[in-house]
């Protein structure tokens, strides 16, 4: 890709790009209002300030309130003591911070090689991705849910494996999905970690339990069984294989159960491929992919765990897939149906999401090697002796991490020159709507007139 190469035309470049980035994504996007920030928060401080249960509360005028196990309303007691003002400043901060996390994992131990201009258009096109602004916007968990899970990956592909499934295990007592990461550990025959994990998240959950015992018996036998709570499933901004059914009219839980069942199968047989040839990367990233499509509810804002998917793209080498897949889901293309989706048009387009998580599913390339970057020139006099043809020189077969996938694999989609002073040679080495584009119905849980993450209707007037 062509482009300024001095630091004098690249900066403006990027101030120009930021600028336009913000402005987009501060108009045209639908904006959350931190909604579910405001769940979490009147949450805790209707159970730690006024003697309130966990579950009771709502969020005023609206019916939602808290869907999460209790030990997430546990884990969020730091919001307590603060303001709503702290708390929204909080959530960017964490959010921010578990980005910065997600993104070094999936880089791997080359990413300052890349330099700062490649990273800047990295994050212009970032924070055009629907999934990652609907977090932010909502104030959602989801990337510090990423960063745990992304956090055992990076230790099992290095061999300090000690502690791996730590973070698994906490993320599973947060939210029920990242549970499925345990299964994959099993696959793996990691039996320790996976039982860090499973002894993690059943401390948290006891923990929770003693906290607050009515409150756990309410969710584990009622709560958790009521998909209501968390809103209808044909809700457009659900992006699962339950969502497609409902949107079908196809309210079969068998059905959706046999789907399921042969989604986990070919995960199975995927994940397990991708951990014999040492590429946890993909693993996770095929993992995550899995648990979108067989949840009851995928809100567009879950669909962050599809961030690995891209990284693996890079790597591979397949630029142009991953950024086109990436490009449509930054365009809110499904919100063309929220008002329903009749006909083939209204299936294929209103299910967008669900069709890239299930094409990422099958496709991914996984157990192989990154594609080695070109040589760069050499004077004569630093250049190397050439290889004899008897022993040609080879690049390694396997990327014993699986984390220096490409090097920057996220920042090197944007396709973007490295800066000169980092090149180097050659070598072997991721609820309910998002910010969508279309006109906002009428809604109540935000002030910007949109449903929160937990339901598609609005409550009766």
């Amino acid at each position: 890709m062509t482009g300024p190469r001095t630091v004098r035309g690249r900066l403006p470049l990027v101030v120009a790009l930021a600028a336009l980035v913000t402005v987009f994504t501060a108009t045209v996007p639908l904006l959350r209002d931190f909604f579910d920030l405001r769940v979490y928060y009147g949450t805790v401080h209707t159970w730690v300030r006024h003697g309130g249960r966990i579950y009771d509360y709502r969020v005023p005028g609206t019916p939602y309130g808290f869907t999460y196990p209790p030990f997430a309303a546990l884990a969020l007691l730091p919001l307590a003591p603060m303001t709503r003002t702290c708390a929204i400043a909080a959530s960017l901060a964490v959010n921010l911070a578990a980005l910065a996390v997600v993104l070094r994992i999936l880089a791997g131990p080359g990413w300052r090689r890349h330099g700062w201009y490649r990273w800047s258009l990295a994050l212009c096109g970032l924070a055009l991705f629907e999934p990652l602004r609907d977090t932010v916007s909502f104030g959602q968990v989801n990337l510090l849910l990423l960063a745990l899970v992304l956090g055992d990956c990076r230790l099992l592909a290095t061999g300090r494996d000690r502690w791996a499934g730590a973070g698994i295990g906490l993320a599973a007592a947060v939210k029920l999905t990242p549970a499925l990461f345990i299964g994959l550990l099993l696959l793996a025959r990691r039996g320790r970690a996976a039982a860090v994990a499973a002894g993690v998240a059943v401390a948290a959950t006891g923990l929770a339990a003693w906290a607050d015992p009515g409150a756990s018996r309410f969710y584990w036998t009622r709560a958790l069984w009521d998909t209501g709570r968390v809103g209808r499933l044909d809700y457009v901004s659900n992006q699962s294989l339950q969502g497609v059914l409902a949107r079908l009219g196809e309210p079969d839980r068998a059905l959706w159960a046999a789907l399921a069942l042969l989604v986990l199968c070919g995960w199975a047989v995927r994940a397990r491929r991708a951990v014999a040839a040492g590429d946890w990367t993909a693993a996770f990233a095929l993992t995550g992919a899995a648990a979108c499509l067989v949840s009851p509810v995928t809100w567009v804002h879950h669909l962050v765990w599809l961030l690995p998917c891209f990284a693996v793209l890079v790597r591979a080498g397949r630029r142009w897939l991953a950024g086109t897949l990436y490009a449509v889901m930054c365009t809110s293309v499904v919100w063309l149906w929220v008002d329903g989706a009749p006909g083939w048009d209204g299936f294929l387009g209103s299910n967008a999401y669900t069709w890239i998580t299930l094409g990422l599913l099958l496709g991914l390339p996984a157990g192989q090697p990154p594609v080695p970057r070109p040589p760069l020139a050499r004077s004569a006099s630093a250049t190397a002796p050439a290889a004899s043809p008897v022993r040609p020189t080879t690049v390694a077969a396997r990327d014993h991490s699986a984390l220096s996938s490409g090097a920057g694999a996220v920042a090197a989609a944007t396709g973007a020159e490295v800066e000169e002073e980092d090149r180097e040679p050659a070598r072997s080495p991721s609820s309910d709507p998002t910010g969508s584009t279309c006109p906002a119905a009428a809604k109540p849980q935000s002030s910007s007139a949109r449903a929160s993450s937990y339901t598609a209707s609005p409550p009766p007037s």
